[in-house]
């Protein structure tokens, strides 16, 4: 009987050890936790994702996010200031920790940024710049000197003489402002080239078409056409095609797939190589440096080289 009671009791000790070392070790994992950390959540507003340079950007733009643990938002203002506006209230609502903007014009975004200045949220520019707010950091290829660029290709090409057409981008914006710019430069230095007709087709491809049939019916002569971006390019290399015109030089800004297609085919003569998908992941990396109360530098320029039939 002793040794039955003696045995019960050291199964009685066990099993109040065992569960005191599980309460004890259960308690242990229990106990100050640490959250795990939030993800820094980035706004990206685009002045449109019906081109596909900005696909490009944004696309570079959410491949940094991910490798970086950020969440990106991205809002489409599908070229239209007044919803660009709305876009980016949107995102201040949600309190996010820094907006990239692509703006649709530079004049027009300023209220935004105030906007964001005024709810302290960080802003980076990326592509095209704003005429005012504070910004942290602006991200852009030199526009003035890839405008320069395209205009001395086309200078060199005509010899110095000859008729241009100019399709200019939405206006107000900066890369229209800063393309037209340098391209005008160059031109003006050539005492032989005259600029015959100069229109905005708002960085559209239909528009650039419908905008040169326009200019094709009105001059029966032109020898070259600088648009300022690959978009409005390609649209009026249709609109020259249909009108059985031939010998005009087309050149257009971005290096989209499709017209380095056309420099290839030989159908477009130049564009201007931006690095859309840099631009995107300089931005993202950019913002990360901000949150981490980093400094940066004001101006981050993306280089630019010139595309031509290898």
């Amino acid at each position: 009987m002793f040794k039955s009671m003696h045995k019960k009791s050291f199964w009685v000790m066990l099993v109040l050890v065992a569960f005191s070392v599980s309460a004890l070790l259960t308690g242990c994992g229990s106990t100050k936790q640490e959250p795990a950390a939030k993800k820094a959540v980035i706004g990206l507003s685009i002045s449109t994702l019906n081109n596909p340079f900005f696909v490009d950007l944004r696309d570079g733009a959410k491949a940094a996010a991910d490798a970086n643990g950020m969440e990106l938002i991205v809002m489409d203002a599908q070229d239209d200031a007044s919803k660009q506006l709305a876009n980016i209230e949107n995102l201040i609502q949600q309190k996010v920790s820094v907006i990239i903007v692509n703006p649709v014009d530079s004049k027009a975004i300023v209220a935004a940024i105030e906007a964001a200045n005024k709810a302290n949220i960080p802003v980076i520019t990326v592509d095209r710049g704003a005429a005012g707010g504070q910004v942290v950091s602006a991200i852009a290829s030199d526009n003035v000197a890839g405008g320069k660029m395209a205009g001395q290709f086309i200078v060199d090409k005509l010899a110095g003489k000859g008729k241009i057409v100019e399709l200019e981008g939405i206006p107000g914006s900066s890369a229209a402002n800063d393309r037209g710019k340098g391209f005008n430069e160059a031109a003006k230095a050539a005492s032989g080239l005259t600029v015959v007709a100069k229109q905005p087709a708002d960085f559209d491809r239909a528009k650039g078409m419908k905008v040169m049939e326009n200019i094709l019916q009105a001059n029966p002569e032109i020898n070259a056409v600088f648009a300022h971006n690959d978009e409005m390019a390609l649209g009026a290399l249709e609109a020259i095609k249909s009108s059985k015109r031939t010998g005009v030089i087309v050149v257009g800004f971005d290096a989209t797939a499709d017209a380095v297609k056309a420099v290839n085919d030989g159908t477009l003569n130049a564009t201007v190589a931006q690095k859309p998908k840099d631009m995107g992941k300089i931005a993202i990396e950019t913002a990360k440096k901000v949150i981490a109360k980093e400094s940066v530098p004001t101006t981050i320029p993306v280089a630019l080289e010139l595309v031509v039939k290898k």
